[in-house]
């Protein structure tokens, strides 16, 4: 889909496509997951790129149009972490890369050394996540930054601003990204057909482009695992550990980690972020909870979820997770 703007976005956009020759040439896109940066950059490089736009979106009829959506449109380039595929006993095995390396921004280098297409055309240049470079490829794109060819368009992506470098920072135009408001986000979710939009918007934290197509699937995982840290420190580790590895290493995490963040508000008795409707459950937890151990839980989830995608003995580390969030009661 080259058009896909979301009604809390429909105001910014206008207002930046109207910008036109007066915009900057780097646009910093910010803000926290789930709110649909990647879809506005998106649509606004089709826009860009349009050769017929339509009351400043793209046509989506027109030859850049196609171009675009199949991938192949000469003046447009994303940038982004690609698969890294290794050999392992004859097997090829695809993982995605952490990182977006120099020699992604080397290339980057080497196209826009050429001419664009059309005569006098835009380029748009689309990278995501900007928190994904290293120190190498920040620098190298640092260059290109500071001196931009003619008529390119930089739109960067970061849901982690404070993880850039200060000279990137002072290269761009910061646009904090609007967040949607609770009516907002509750009215979206129910035009897209997502059942249980309630539980959808609070599970998500406010970001309901996180979990939308996969609503259905988390809302019937959540109510499976649910009962597990209901229990505690008598809970099924043999049985749960199953169900955490069919959601998936990373996800499984969060889930974790969202559970022990809305515990520890709970035990300062401050309003809960994820788990709305779960106050008796976590209130009964909070009671038996050992606040230190609570604390070195958390930090321990935020370390692991660093590696959380290395295949290396996934079950057994889930056990000892919970062996872990088991002790933290008592």
């Amino acid at each position: 889909m080259i058009n896909k703007l979301y009604p809390w976005q429909e105001s910014l956009f206008s207002q930046w496509m109207q910008a036109g020759e007066t915009r900057h040439h780097a646009l910093l896109l910010h803000g926290k997951a789930g709110i649909g940066k990647l879809d506005f950059a998106h649509t606004m490089s089709a826009a860009l790129l349009c050769l017929e736009p339509q009351q400043g979106f793209a046509c989506g009829v027109c030859q850049s149009c196609h171009w675009l959506s199949e991938g192949a449109h000469p003046d447009f380039r994303e940038v982004t972490p690609e698969d890294d595929d290794n050999a392992d006993s004859g097997k090829k095995k695809t993982r995605k890369r952490q990182q977006i390396l120099i020699d992604q921004i080397r290339l980057l280098h080497d196209y826009l050394s050429l001419s664009s297409h059309r005569v006098n055309g835009i380029r748009v240049v689309l990278i995501h996540p900007l928190e994904a470079m290293n120190v190498a490829a920040s620098n190298a794109l640092l260059k290109l930054l500071e001196e931009p060819p003619p008529r390119t368009q930089f739109l960067l992506v970061s849901h982690q601003r404070q993880a850039l470098l200060p000279t990137i920072l002072s290269r761009c135009m910061q646009v904090e990204m609007p967040v949607p408001s609770l009516e907002q986000g509750l009215h979206w979710l129910q035009t897209q057909s997502v059942p249980n939009p309630e539980w959808v918007w609070h599970y998500s934290g406010g970001a309901p482009t996180t979990v939308q197509q996969d609503a259905p699937d988390w809302y019937a995982w959540y109510q499976q695992f649910r009962p597990h840290l209901v229990n505690g420190a008598t809970i099924d580790i043999a049985a749960a550990v199953p169900l955490l590895i069919k959601q998936g290493m990373e996800q499984a995490i969060q889930a974790l980690q969202k559970w022990l963040l809305d515990l520890w508000l709970c035990c300062h008795q401050q309003p809960l972020r994820y788990h709305h409707g779960e106050t008796g459950p976590l209130q009964a937890l909070a009671a038996a909870v050992n606040l230190s151990r609570l604390l070195a839980f958390q930090q321990q989830l935020n370390r692991f979820k660093m590696t959380a995608q290395h295949p290396l003995n996934q079950e057994l580390q889930l056990e000892q997770l919970l062996l872990q969030y088991k002790k933290i009661f008592g």
